[in-house]
């Protein structure tokens, strides 16, 4: 499979669609058990993750600890306070300026959560030597360190407009895109 990597030829030859791939198979215990145990989104647990770990922090910070746009974060912060998981603190009278710390729930949802999805977290990667494990972490760093140099370097003209692309596969009837969003 490797040289199909380097050389794909088909649409499950694509780093991209097989890490996908990956991602959804192994969250989706992580999913049910976020939304169907706790009712909160993968995403608003990682958000709370953040800022339980690392403390209270500005949303542009939690925005890029996340990989998220600031849009996104907000939305995801706007749901955590409405959930009383998080608190944001005005800081000097500004409401431009403001951080945003876990609540005692939140924390106590944190502390309750993340041990089953970091037990979900060994299962997955039970089947790798430690060998095997550590060739995998080196290449993640790899794979993302060269990631944000393309990133960076590459298709610099265009910019990302999901709304109409999202419009686009739903007109031309692609619903694998949907497992995707």
């Amino acid at each position: 499979m490797s040289v199909a990597l380097r050389d794909p030829q088909r649409p499950d030859d694509l780093l991209n669609y097989r890490l996908l791939r990956l991602f959804a198979l192994a969250g989706a215990p992580v999913i049910r058990l976020c939304e169907g145990r706790y009712g909160v989104t993968r995403r608003e647990f990682r958000l709370l993750c953040l800022v339980v770990d690392g403390g209270a922090m500005s949303p542009s910070r939690l925005s890029e600890l996340a990989h998220l746009d600031a849009a996104r974060t907000s939305r995801v912060v706007a749901v955590l306070l409405k959930k009383q998981l998080v608190r944001r603190d005005v800081q000097d009278g500004d409401r431009r300026w403001a951080l945003i710390e876990a609540t005692a729930k939140g924390r106590e949802l944190h502390r309750e959560l993340f041990p089953q999805v970091a037990d979900i977290n060994r299962q997955m990667v039970s089947v790798l030597d430690a060998g095997q494990l550590a060739a995998l972490d080196g290449i993640l760093a790899a794979l993302t360190q060269h990631a944000e140099a393309v990133n960076a370097s590459i298709v610099l003209d265009v910019r990302a407009d999901r709304g109409r692309g999202r419009d686009r596969r739903a007109r031309d009837g692609d619903s694998d895109w949907a497992a995707v969003e």
